[in-house]
Parts: C-alpha cells; sequence; structure tokens
C-alpha cells in the first residue's frame, strides 16, 4: 500500500515508548527527513499526538493507549509497530478509520525457530532435569527421546511459523503447517482438531485474533495425546490457562513451555511457575542480540518509504489483524 506524508502541513514522528529507546533512531529519521520527533510514554501520548501523521510503537506492550489516546490524533496517517503482533493496536476506530498499520514481520523468524527448536530439544533430551541433578551433584543415568520421527503441528501460517515449520523438519520431525486459510504447505485452521490425536508437539505461532482467542481450551487439549507438549510463542490468549493448568495438573499433558501469557509479566501466584513439565520464559523467544537495531533498520527503510509515497512494506490487513501479503 501506498501513503506519503500530507503536503500541506510539517510532518511529525511520535515514538511511544516506556523505558528503552530505539538505539540510533534519531540519525536514522535524520538522514530521511527534517521532521521533528516527539518521544512519548503512555501518559504523555494525547499530548503528543495532535500534528503528527507518524506514530512508532516502539514498546508494544504500551500499544493500548493509542486506543486511549485516539481522538487526539487529528493528522494521523500511518502507525509503525515493532512488533509482529499488532492486536493492540487493533479496536473499532482505527479499523473504521484511514490510517495505515504496518508491522515489523521479519525481524524474528529466524530467532523465535531457532527458540522453539531449542525447547522441543530441551524436552527431548530433558535438559531440565540434568541441570538440577547438576545442582545437586548428583549422577542419574537414564534414556531420552529423539526427536526424529516425532510430529509437530504448528500453528501460524506466518512467516514464524514458515521458518519454525523448516526447522522442526530439519531435525527429521513431521510437521503439520496450520494457518487461517489452506494453500500450499498450509492446512486450514477447521482441520486442527484432526491432526491433534497424534500430535507431539503443538507449536502456538498465530496472531491474536477475535478467531485465534482462546483456541486452545479444554475442548482441544482433550484431543491431545498424554505424551504432548504445548509450546506458545504467539500471544498468551491464545490460551484459556485456566484450562492448560488443570491438564497439566491432571497428568492428560506432558508439558507446556510459554513465552507469552495472558498477564504479563506472569504473577508471582500463577501455579504455572511450579507446575512439572513447563517451561515459564519472559516474552523473549524473538529477542536475539541487534534485535533492536533490526527493528529500527526496518523502520527506517519504511520511513523513506513513506515521505517518497513509495509502497510500504509489512501493511497490515486491520479487518484480519496481520498481514496477507506477501511483502516483507
Amino acid at each position: 500500500m501506498t501513503v506519503s506524508a500530507a503536503q500541506s502541513t510539517e510532518p511529525v514522528l511520535v515514538v511511544l515508548h516506556s523505558e528503552d529507546l530505539p538505539p540510533g533512531l534519531d540519525n536514522r529519521v535524520a538522514a530521511n527527513t527534517t521532521c521533528p520527533v516527539r518521544y512519548a510514554t503512555a501518559p504523555e501520548l494525547a499530548s503528543c499526538l495532535p500534528g503528527a501523521d507518524t506514530l512508532l510503537v516502539w514498546d508494544f506492550t504500551i500499544g493500548h493507549a493509542l486506543r486511549e489516546s485516539w481522538s487526539a490524533g487529528d493528522s494521523l496517517r500511518w502507525v509503525h509497530t515493532a512488533s509482529a503482533g499488532v492486536d493492540r493496536l487493533i479496536f473499532d476506530e482505527m479499523v473504521r478509520s484511514e490510517v495505515v498499520i504496518t508491522n515489523s514481520r521479519g525481524v524474528f523468524d529466524t530467532a523465535m525457530a531457532e527458540y522453539v527448536l531449542g525447547l522441543v530439544l530441551a524436552y527431548a533430551k530433558d535438559l531440565p532435569t540434568t541441570l538440577r541433578q547438576q545442582q545437586d551433584r548428583r549422577w542419574w543415568h537414564r534414556e531420552t527421546e529423539t526427536v526424529a520421527g516425532k510430529t509437530a503441528v504448528v500453528v501460524g501460517g506466518g512467516p514464524i511459523g514458515a521458518a519454525t515449520a523448516a526447522l522442526l523438519r530439519a531435525v527429521g520431525m513431521r510437521v503439520h503447517l496450520v494457518g487461517r486459510r489452506a494453500r500450499p504447505g498450509v492446512l486450514a485452521a477447521e482441520g486442527l482438531p484432526g491432526l491433534l490425536g497424534e500430535t507431539d508437539y503443538l507449536v502456538l505461532a498465530a496472531p491474536l485474533t477475535e478467531q485465534t482467542r482462546g483456541m486452545v481450551n479444554t475442548e482441544l487439549l482433550a484431543r491431545l495425546p498424554p505424551r504432548a507438549r504445548l509450546i506458545n510463542v504467539g500471544r498468551g490468549a491464545l490460551v484459556v490457562e485456566d484450562d492448560l493448568v488443570a491438564a497439566l495438573r491432571a497428568g492428560t499433558l506432558a508439558g507446556a513451555a510459554l513465552d507469552v501469557f495472558q498477564t504479563e509479566p506472569l504473577p508471582a501466584d500463577s501455579p504455572l511457575w511450579a507446575l512439572p513439565g513447563v517451561v515459564v520464559s519472559p516474552h523473549m523467544s524473538g529477542d536475539v542480540i541487534g534485535w533492536r537495531h533490526s527493528l529500527v533498520d526496518l523502520f527506517a527503510d519504511n520511513l523513506a518509504r513513506y515521505r517518497a509515497g513509495a509502497p510500504l512494506r509489512n501493511v497490515v490487513d486491520k479487518t484480519h489483524g496481520y498481514v496477507t501479503s506477501g511483502s516483507r
């Protein structure tokens, strides 16, 4: 999609942030335009939006602030988020508007795929137990599993899911990739329940939409064999956490590796911290050394396109909640 800076007023960029600022952004912006940059925390956003045509949501965890400040965005034309998911930016007024949303699709694919593979191998080779035994200086010989020949179902037909499926296949796993609709190499979401009976690893890498919210519930979990493990690197709200806790306590699910949660940070009193077979990580699966610079690079490229009136990368279909084209 092509959307260019308005010519009648001086363009202004607002950066929504919390603690960290985008590294080197001022220099990258200066290389493309002389437009002023306003840095705003969530409470400051409403006062910074008037007259601004571009918003960079640097901290996606406070993306909801845009909904609360929406009426102040009198000149807003383009919102870019430094994340793959855009669920915090999708609300009725935004969808009805002509404001374009772009995301950071492509930055996290390899890192998140590697993270999922690492979790699969950690489970199969029982690495958490090995580390605990080492701490206790206990020599305990035992047998572990192989991943070759195991079956994984990856939910999320976008670049992250595709990269994950490719890595899992590379170690000899049978992989079913599931997306919203069927296309070459991707199965339609309605066929997911029928795949679960032979699944060893159910991997969630889907965006959060009205169709995917709460998709992993008691009914779906009951279709998995007791040996299965759940890995979620998508969004916490894809899973009904109470249903997951019940399955883990009942022993009808062997484990769950969770990088995302309904409430983040995960509350200290959550049972997920201590349940056997659960791996908790703090929403870090895509965050590798240099990732912030990669996010700035992508935004700077899109900013140059925007100022030139050229097509933007990673334009989100606001009715679906993700990028529907192959553009990267």
